[in-house]
C-alpha cells in the first residue's frame, strides 16, 4: 500500500472517476425535471457525511490505510460541494449574467457574488478540517482539501481574467449565467504565475515524499504530489489545444441544448 506508483495511479483514477461521476449526475439532472438537481444534492448527502466522519476518525490513524481513507474523505467533502455548486444549489446571491461593458471592479464584484455561498462553504469546511486535524497523527484530509482549494481558487481567478481555452459543455443549466463571468483571452501573467506555483508545489511534495520520516509519511506527500500535478495539468489545459473534454464526454448523455467549447 506504500508504493508511490500505486498511490499516484490511485489519485489519478480518483480524480478522473469522481469528476466523471459528478458531471454524469449533473447532466442526468439537467436533462430531467426541474427538481432533479435538488434531488442530486440531497442524494449526495452521504458523501458529505462520509467526509465529515472520515476526517475525524482517520485523523488518528497514521497508517497507509488511514492516509488513503483520509484522502477519500477530503475528496468526498469536495465532491459534494462541487455537486451542490454545479446543481445551482450552492452558488451565490447573483444569479444573472454579467452585462457587457462593466468596469473590472464591477465585473469582479458580480463574479464574486455569483459564487459567494460556494466560497464560504469551502472556507468553512477548510476551517473545520484544520480544527479537527490540528493535533491529529494523520492530516492528509486537511492537506488534500487545502491543495484543492488553492488550485480551484487559482483556476477561478484565471477564468475571470481570461484564458485561451474554456470548455463550456460541462456547464449545466442552473449555473448557465456563470459563462458571462469567464473571459476568452490570451494567457495572462497570472496564469504563468499559477503554473509556476503548482510546479513548485508538485516538486516540493516530491522532495518531501523522498525525505519522508516513515513510509506512511512519504505516502501522504506522494498523494499530494500527484494531486498537485493534476491541478497543474488542468491549468495547462487552459492553454494547450488538447481535447481534454474527451476524458469525460464519452461517458455523459447528450445535453438538451447544444453548447460548444469556446476557443479564441
Amino acid at each position: 500500500m506504500n508504493s508511490p506508483l500505486l498511490a499516484a495511479l490511485g489519485v489519478l483514477l480518483a480524480w478522473w472517476l469522481s469528476t466523471g461521476l459528478i458531471l454524469w449526475r449533473v447532466r442526468i439532472a439537467d436533462n430531467g425535471p426541474a427538481h432533479g438537481h435538488m434531488r442530486s444534492v440531497i442524494g449526495g448527502l452521504p458523501l458529505l457525511g462520509f467526509g465529515l466522519w472520515g476526517a475525524v476518525v482517520f485523523s488518528a490513524d497514521p497508517s497507509a490505510f488511514g492516509v488513503y481513507l483520509g484522502f477519500a474523505a477530503a475528496l468526498a467533502l469536495w465532491g459534494w460541494v462541487e455537486l451542490a455548486f454545479l446543481s445551482g444549489v450552492l452558488t451565490g446571491p447573483n444569479t444573472t449574467p454579467s452585462p457587457a461593458g462593466l468596469s473590472p471592479r464591477a465585473r469582479f464584484i458580480r463574479a464574486f457574488l455569483a459564487v459567494a455561498w460556494h466560497e464560504l462553504a469551502l472556507a468553512a469546511i477548510m476551517i473545520g478540517l484544520i480544527w479537527v486535524q490540528w493535533a491529529g497523527q494523520n492530516t492528509i484530509a486537511a492537506a488534500t482539501f487545502a491543495l484543492l482549494l488553492v488550485a480551484r481558487t487559482l483556476a477561478k481567478i484565471n477564468l475571470f481574467l481570461g484564458v485561451p481555452r474554456i470548455n463550456l459543455q460541462f456547464i449545466p443549466g442552473p449555473i448557465n449565467h456563470m459563462k458571462s463571468h469567464f473571459r476568452i483571452a490570451p494567457a495572462t501573467g497570472f496564469l504563468l504565475l499559477s503554473i509556476c506555483i503548482l510546479v513548485m508545489l508538485t516538486l516540493l511534495f516530491i522532495i518531501w515524499a523522498l525525505d519522508g520520516v516513515t513510509p506512511e509519511n512519504s505516502l501522504g506527500y506522494t498523494v499530494l504530489a500527484a494531486l498537485a500535478a493534476l491541478a497543474l495539468l488542468e491549468h495547462l489545459f487552459m492553454v494547450l489545444p488538447l481535447p481534454d473534454a474527451k476524458l469525460w464526454t464519452w461517458m455523459l448523455p447528450k445535453a438538451k441544448p447544444s453548447i460548444k467549447t469556446l476557443k479564441e
